[in-house]
């Protein structure tokens, strides 16, 4: 888990930096980082967003799909979810000291604002959107990106229906072959 959370702020061989199980986290989220590029229901979402934030589209649709499996029956209750966050807030204080610097100073922020449990809000969507640009070199608004997923809300949900079975049956097979389960 602490590997695929850092996996964003650990470039290139860095990685290797980390214990093996670390590193396992960080292989994994990168293949569903690429499995989610190229599938086409997010090629499909991206068209939304592609014109007002080009090169970003793909991390607003990340958030996107996180609003949309925060909501997912199949997947989360609303307690299941609140619960589910506690306990990734518990591992990162857990493996504090592994924590790449930048990632560390914005647990504290994470965990205070409930970041896992907030992508269930629309509120909490709008906030992520925000902190997108806030950490974006060439984006200076968000609004833009918040209207387009209120607008176009029941397209994106159909995207995000069609994408989830396929990402779930990838990621667990990937999980298995990087954990010889």
């Amino acid at each position: 888990m602490v590997g695929n959370l850092i996996s964003d702020f650990v470039k290139g061989k860095k990685k290797f930096d980390y214990p093996v199980s670390i590193q396992k986290g960080i292989t994994l989220h990168r293949l569903i980082d690429r499995f989610t590029d190229d599938h086409p229901a997010t090629h499909e979402a991206k068209k939304f967003f592609r014109a007002d934030y080009r090169l970003y589209n793909a991390v607003f649709i990340d958030v996107v799909y996180d609003y949309f499996l925060a909501n997912d029956p199949d997947v989360f209750s609303e307690i299941s979810l609140f619960t589910f966050s506690k306990e990734v807030y518990q591992v990162l204080d857990d493996h504090f000291d592994a924590l790449p610097v930048r990632f560390a100073t914005i647990v504290p922020y994470m965990k205070s604002y409930n970041w896992f449990y907030n992508y269930r809000s629309r509120s909490g969507i709008k906030s992520s959107f925000a902190g997108i640009v806030r950490r974006a070199t060439y984006l200076s608004e968000s609004d833009t990106a918040f209207s387009l997923f209120e607008k176009f809300n029941n397209e994106l949900g159909e995207c995000y229906r069609k994408f989830i079975p396929d990402i779930t049956i990838y990621a667990r097979q990937e999980f298995d072959k990087l954990t010889g389960s």
